[in-house]
């Protein structure tokens, strides 16, 4: 698997680069945000991105912007990087699409398995066929969703949330199980991840309030689908 590493600091492209290769991953790096965009398309087979938020020419909200937004390059996992600790970095990284984040300075060993986490669930065989709840139709084979006949431009995770919930309808699950479903491994407590991807997921299907109202908000629990 090949993972693109986007940092201005020469000194963390080559750590991190290290540590990759060091668990099996090949490597190509960028040092602005504008080469990142460049080599996400250029490089057809890219499985994950380790993105940096502070960047020259554009940022990284701005690299995931645009990324999620071709469709060529929308699938590739993000990882975000931050230099500090705010919550609006976090939550304005998730809603651009972003599937994961972590702060600077950060523990060599949690990217890691952040970087397997993140990949175990991009790379994980989907079941066969289709669901079809009435306009809105789930293709497993294809890993897409539509609703009326449109393609919803999901991310991974808005894809892999609605999987779960539409195919348990009526089970509640708590937050802390979604991030452990959804996200593969636990994050440290921090299940405001969890309400931003569902605020987004309800939003893309907000034109057909049949569906998108279908999630319902379980007051001190989580989040459960019913028709």
């Amino acid at each position: 698997m090949k993972i693109l590493v986007v940092d201005d600091e020469a000194p963390i492209r080559e750590l991190l680069v290290f540590n990759l290769k060091k668990n099996g991953y090949d490597t190509v790096t960028a040092d602005n945000g504008l080469t990142a965009v460049e080599l996400a398309q250029s490089e057809k087979d890219l499985s994950l991105i380790l993105l940096d938020i502070m960047l020259p020419q554009i940022d990284g909200f701005e690299v995931c912007r645009r990324l999620k937004q071709n469709k060529a390059t929308s699938k590739i996992p993000i990882i975000m990087i931050t230099a500090k600790d705010e919550e609006i970095d976090k939550v304005l990284g998730l809603e651009l699409g972003a599937d994961d984040y972590t702060t600077k300075p950060f523990g060599m060993r949690e990217l890691i398995a952040r970087v397997k986490a993140v990949l175990r669930r991009s790379t994980k065989d989907q079941p066969e066929g289709e669901l079809i709840i009435g306009p809105l139709k789930i293709n497993f084979n294809a890993y897409t969703a539509s609703l009326n006949n449109e393609q919803l431009m999901l991310t991974p995770k808005e894809y892999d949330l609605l999987k779960l919930f539409v195919t348990n309808e009526g089970k509640a699950f708590s937050r802390d199980e979604l991030l452990e479903k959804v996200w593969g491994y636990e994050y440290y407590g921090d299940t405001r991840t969890v309400d931003v991807h569902v605020r987004h997921l309800r939003a893309k299907l907000q034109s057909e309030p049949s569906i998108s109202d279908g999630i319902k908000t379980v007051r001190g629990v989580g989040y459960r689908f019913t028709k």
